[in-house]
């Protein structure tokens, strides 16, 4: 038998170029899996949008803080029986109380509203107008609806109720009451739609973006390492 022949020099050229095509090939394979998908944002677009997005949170850190609380409203008391020791900014309350014979009024969008203060209280109380009662602006300012009240609403420290400042200087100045509290009737804890959205919404464009802001951060030190 013949002994086999060695391959000639232009086969094992051949072979050489289709393994280096080959281990180009991988090598681009490789790449393309290790390379970050395209969705999502680069690390410092994402580090930024994060950092507005906590930055608003922030700024609405009292709104935030009032739709998480405890929806059962802590009791304030009626005439005669008040506990006042438990009021606390920025919690759900009720109470019970005769009405001041001084309201001060005003329209926010299409409402009009009236605060009123309780007797013997330090409290005022803003509300919408009842079907009893009518004002416009321009009008002079009558007595509230004189019936007493169960009321349950935001319970807000003067220091933190600045929109109604007015309305505190003037029950002041008129005397029949030291105004130091505001509640704000019927707003529960999470009930406003528009301001549970808006919160929603920025925690999870900052969530998602802290997540952009990690997988783009792996991403770059995998690459790094492989270098």
């Amino acid at each position: 038998m013949s002994e086999p022949t060695e391959p000639s020099q232009l086969s094992r050229d051949l072979a050489a170029v289709e393994a280096a095509e080959r281990d180009e090939r991988i090598a681009e394979l490789e790449a393309k899996l290790s390379r970050p998908s395209g969705v999502g944002v680069l690390p410092p677009l994402a580090a930024i949008a994060c950092a507005v997005c906590v930055a608003l949170l922030w700024s609405d850190r009292a709104e935030l803080v009032y739709a998480l609380s405890d929806q059962e409203p802590i009791e304030l008391g009626a005439e005669g029986d008040y506990r006042f020791e438990a009021a606390a900014n920025n919690r759900y309350v009720r109470i019970h109380g005769i009405p001041t014979a001084f309201g001060t009024y005003w329209q926010e969008r299409a409402a009009t509203f009236v605060a009123v203060g309780l007797r013997d209280t330090p409290v005022l109380v803003a509300r919408v107008l009842l079907p009893s009662e009518s004002w416009k602006p321009g009008d002079k300012a009558q007595r509230p609806d004189p019936r007493p009240f169960t009321v349950r609403g935001r319970l807000l420290s003067r220091d933190a109720a600045q929109k109604y400042e007015d309305a505190f200087a003037k029950h002041e100045a008129h005397g029949e009451v030291n105004p130091k509290w505001l509640l704000v009737a019927e707003a529960r804890p999470g009930g406003d739609l528009g301001t549970s959205v808006w919160l929603g919404g920025l925690f999870a464009v900052a969530l998602l973006n802290a997540w952009f802001f990690t997988r783009g951060v792996i991403a770059f030190v995998r690459a790094r390492t492989a270098r």
